[in-house]
């Protein structure tokens, strides 16, 4: 079998390669920085990582299943532990040695039934041939920069910039967006800034960090319930612990719970409500130094912060390689072409609570299907086969999330995962028949 190419050492890269090597499957992986980790080693020219960026899910829901964090580790650890945590993760599994690092990949294109790939490194381009191609550069690197309407006299600048609350000292900020990030930075800006205003086109859910002394994402997991009332328990959580949006002058959501992703911050809500970030709605006009908002109120700000989130980018291939629609590659369980079999998209996947496992799985799915297809085994033949007929399906569970660019790839987790599961359970079965027989065989032999 000739290698495949992994592009990526960030988690969901390191875990292809785990996997890979797992089922006897060779590959080489290709960095462009000179360390693994990806976006939690904010060192990375790739990373968007900001220097008081913390995980937002907890480390149990998170984690890799065979390689738990230390105990040590806070629940909510900063990237600075999450990097460490990589590094050791590589270790443990020998995964530096099948990664070429400081290597950009600059082109991938076909080759017969085989990939020719380019890559840099210190400025010397090479191209190769591999027998297989997983992408797996992330999702979070290329932001989206909406048109604004006006001029702008101040700095203007993405979140995808943003390292240091010292930029803020003495300003008068405006950011734009809540989600996640967006929300982090406003309360960064809140202990440097003259002023910090927030603007929002839309409403948020927000759920705090902690429940009763436990991470929130780790609360009532273990009852499975239907998804409509998951979403209806959630919301009155929410509402319970932190009120409504409106009663700190936020719009209200007019779309259920996970339909677009909460943002885990109530400190967000506490600096609103102490009056030290001032809630306005969507940008109306931008003339100079002032901003002028659709409901006729205006500010002057020195700093506009753009946290408007990221587009899916992969500039080494093609976009009709990936069966590009839309706002996201139209793949089966986001991972599989409906066509080809040695072309795999891994980590193009959200969904609450899915977690690095959840990815370790996809690609745990991904080597089983490689490994049963070189075999010739029905059960790779039955996959191959779903794939092409539902490339085109959601795994979304009945969820109606937001026609949104950063909602592309979401997923319901439950539904996801019970599809990796299953696909993977018939593909394991096959593989220990496989395995018994040729024991027997041996056996027979000798």
């Amino acid at each position: 079998m000739k290698p495949y190419a992994v592009i990526g050492a960030g988690p969901m890269g390191l875990c292809t390669v785990r996997n890979l090597v797992k089922y006897g499957i060779p590959c080489v992986g290709f960095e462009i920085h000179s360390d693994v980790g990806g976006l939690w080693d904010i060192d990375s020219p790739t990373s968007t990582m900001y220097e008081t960026a913390h995980l937002i899910s907890s480390k149990k829901m998170t984690e890799f299943a065979e390689f738990p964090m230390d105990e040590g580790v806070a629940q909510f650890p900063h990237h600075s532990e999450l990097r460490e945590y990589f590094r050791a993760y590589a270790r443990e599994f020998g995964l530096y040695e099948r990664y070429e690092f400081n290597t950009e990949v600059v082109h991938c294109e076909r080759d017969g039934d085989d990939w020719r790939i380019t890559t840099r490194c210190n400025g010397d381009e090479q191209t190769r041939t591999f027998g297989g191609l997983l992408i797996a550069n992330g999702t979070l690197h290329h932001p989206n920069l909406p048109q604004l309407p006006g001029e702008f006299a101040g700095e203007i600048m993405h979140s995808c910039d943003y390292r240091d609350p010292a930029i803020f000292e003495g300003k008068r900020v405006l950011l734009v967006g809540c989600g996640n990030s967006g929300a982090d930075i406003a309360v960064d800006a809140v202990h440097r800034a003259k002023s910090v205003d927030i603007s929002l086109r839309r409403g948020y859910y927000f759920l705090p960090k902690f429940i009763g002394g436990k991470p929130t994402d780790a609360v009532g997991g273990k009852v499975k319930l239907p998804r409509f009332i998951q979403q209806r328990i959630s919301a009155a959580l929410s509402r319970f612990m932190l009120g409504r949006p409106s009663q700190y002058g936020l719009p209200e959501p007019d779309y259920k719970m996970f339909e677009s992703h909460p943002v885990i911050n109530s400190l967000i809500l506490h600096h609103i409500g102490h009056g030290d970030i001032q809630p306005q709605g969507d940008i109306a006009a931008i003339d100079g130094s002032t901003v002028t908002f659709k409901d006729g109120r205006s500010g002057d700000y020195d700093m506009i912060l753009l946290a408007t989130g990221y587009k899916l980018h992969y500039p080494f291939i093609d976009s009709a390689e990936l069966n590009w629609s839309g706002y996201a590659p139209r793949l089966y369980l986001n991972v599989f072409h409906p066509d080809s079999d040695n072309l795999f998209l891994m980590g193009m996947v959200e969904a609450a609570g899915l977690g690095w496992e959840g990815r370790n799985e996809q690609a745990e799915l991904v080597a089983l299907y490689i490994r049963q297809l070189a075999s010739g085994a029905d059960s790779a033949q039955r996959f191959k086969a779903t794939k092409h007929e539902r490339a085109s399906q959601r795994a979304d569970g009945g969820m109606k999330y937001l026609e949104l660019e950063r909602m592309a790839y979401y997923v319901h987790k439950d539904t996801y995962l019970k599809a990796l599961r299953s696909h993977a359970a018939d593909l394991r079965r096959d593989l220990a028949s496989r395995d018994t027989a040729q024991l027997i065989s041996s056996a027979g032999a000798a």
